[in-house]
């Protein structure tokens, strides 16, 4: 099974807690994604793998119009319903492969993109995508997930991610996403790093992650060198992982 059809089986039954997740929906990340943008009310927008919808659910009052897309199409229903709960009639729901735009080039003012490249095979392939498809001088407004440029942390952080979900491929360092963006065309305009706390039940469970793998997870944790501990603010009560955290930046590239 390829890594595509894995992100379509895990969000498949994964979709509704993705739309009520409280990181996904009340993320302070999302408000800085907003005030980055540079709107007058005339944009197109395309938000690539929308998941719960909240991004394309949060511009939609911005902008002329908003496409949002994503591989999965029980993801794609649960977002189609919440935004449309929001009344908010501007949004069109497409599905499409981030590595393969299902659009002509140079349609778009802004993409956006929160908290899903981790998952993408090729993520040189989804630049090099959003690139074509907006218009010369375009926004592309990126948040994910990130690592620290030190190997062990790296090790430590896709090796947890990927233990929970499957559907995991890599969290990139932030100087990976500089090189690629630059590499393909973009102007690095603005860049915001954040912490992000996880509680580690509620995390897990999201991904619903078997009582049995919850366990050895948590002990690959609990057994982790004492520098990555500090580094992730792992908090383990009576031998029980509480909660760690990660990183995230936003970045805001300018199409050159």
């Amino acid at each position: 099974m390829d890594i595509k059809k894995d992100v379509q089986q895990q969000f498949g039954k994964s979709a509704d807690s993705y739309v009520n997740s409280p990181i996904h929906k009340d993320g302070n990340d999302l408000q800085k994604l907003l005030e980055m943008a540079t709107v007058t009310g005339e944009e197109e927008l395309l938000d690539v793998a929308t998941g719960g919808g909240h991004t394309a659910n949060a511009f939609a009052n911005l902008v002329k119009k908003v496409t949002a897309i994503d591989l999965t199409p029980e993801m794609l229903r649960a977002a189609e319903k919440f935004i449309k709960g929001n009344a908010h009639q501007n949004v069109e729901f497409r599905i499409g492969d981030a590595e393969n735009l299902p659009f002509s080039d140079r349609i778009f003012d802004i993409v956006t993109c929160r908290i899903a490249p981790h998952h993408f095979p090729d993520v040189n392939k989804f630049v090099q995508e959003v690139h074509r498809v907006l218009k010369p001088s375009g926004q592309f407004l990126l948040d994910d997930n990130v690592v620290p440029e030190e190997e062990d942390y790296d090790l430590f952080y896709n090796t947890i991610e990927k233990w929970r979900d499957y559907s995991h491929f890599r969290a990139w360092k932030k100087s990976e996403w500089l090189r690629m963006l630059e590499m393909n065309g973009f102007e690095i305009y603005e860049m915001h790093r954040f912490e992000k706390p996880f509680q580690y039940e509620s995390w897990c469970n999201r991904m619903n992650l078997p009582e049995s793998e919850k366990d050895k997870l948590s002990e690959y944790i609990r057994r982790t060198s004492q520098k990555v501990k500090k580094k992730f603010k792992v908090s383990i009560v009576d031998d029980q992982v509480i909660s760690f955290q990660g990183e995230a930046v936003i970045l805001k590239a300018i199409k050159r």
